[in-house]
């Protein structure tokens, strides 16, 4: 057998693709001249964290995917645990992306731990969604005693601005928030390309490019649902939004042809939710 006879002979090897990896976990609790100090501190891979030097009353915790991005087969992990009497501010540098995968998804998870009269505000930035893109993620928050969160989750359908029309997804988003054990609130979100075909259906995604979940979790949350109401009286005609209080809760989902526009009505809501101004790096 020549040359040539043995090389059309072989059988090809799938190239095998390199994926990420990434565990970034952070813990503080009290004590320190500051009046909270750090108690646990990993990076491993492509998953970083910052805590940039800043002048307010409580920290701000950075989460950052140096990969630029999520595909199918990566896995990426954010931890994040509070002390008793923590108060601290969780975001991510930038906007997330999830790529096109081969097969496999990718796989993001987010714990979140807050001990007691502790509080947290987890403001994450947008995820995009790209075509061919295949996402499965898992948030899930215990809470102790008193402890309060504020969280809130965007999902943009491609770069509307650049013209792009997703055709074909998968996305598996899970949200879920425990106090002392005990599931307060579960909200499973599931975008695929069946919806994507009928994306003009009111009892879809009603011709909307972006989606956001906000949640207030604290004693008497429904409270402050009149005034989370009255800022999202005054929306524009691409964005729709409406909000719930309940048994220590308050929900807000709002829907929007104008990815932009939804941020701004995000950015609002947060300002009333959590009586503080935004992360620095959402400015960025």
């Amino acid at each position: 057998m020549n040359d040539l006879s043995r090389l059309t002979a072989t059988t090809a090897t799938p190239a095998v693709h390199q994926r990420t990896r990434g565990l970034a976990q952070v813990g503080l609790e009290r004590g320190g001249p500051r009046g909270v100090r750090l108690t646990r501190l990993y990076q491993r891979g492509s998953a970083k964290v910052f805590l940039p030097q800043i002048y307010r009353d409580r920290p701000e915790i950075v989460f950052l995917n140096t990969a630029g991005g999520l595909t199918g087969g990566d896995d990426m992990q954010f931890d994040l645990t509070l002390g008793e009497g923590v108060a601290a501010v969780a975001t991510t540098q930038t906007a997330e992306r999830a790529y096109e995968s081969l097969g496999d998804p990718a796989r993001m998870n987010v714990n979140l731990k807050v001990g007691s009269g502790g509080v947290l505000h987890w403001l994450p930035q947008e995820t995009i969604l790209f075509d061919r893109s295949t996402l499965s993620r898992r948030t899930v928050a215990d809470l102790e005693g008193d402890s309060e969160l504020v969280m809130c989750e965007t999902l943009v359908l491609g770069r509307a601005a650049m013209g792009e029309k997703l055709t074909d997804l998968r996305c598996h988003d899970w949200r879920e928030v425990r106090r002392d054990g005990r599931p307060v609130l579960l909200e499973p979100f599931e975008l695929c390309t069946d919806a994507l075909r009928e994306r003009a259906n009111p009892a879809l995604l009603g011709g909307a490019v972006a989606v956001a979940s906000l949640a207030l979790l604290t004693s008497g949350a429904q409270d402050r649902l009149g005034l989370v109401r009255a800022t999202l009286a005054d929306l524009p005609p691409s964005v729709r939004a409406a909000a719930s209080g309940w048994n220590d809760k308050l929900v807000v989902r709002a829907l929007s042809s104008d990815a932009h526009a939804l941020r701004k009505m995000v950015a609002a809501t947060l300002g009333v939710l959590t009586g503080a101004a935004l992360p620095r790096v959402w400015a960025i």
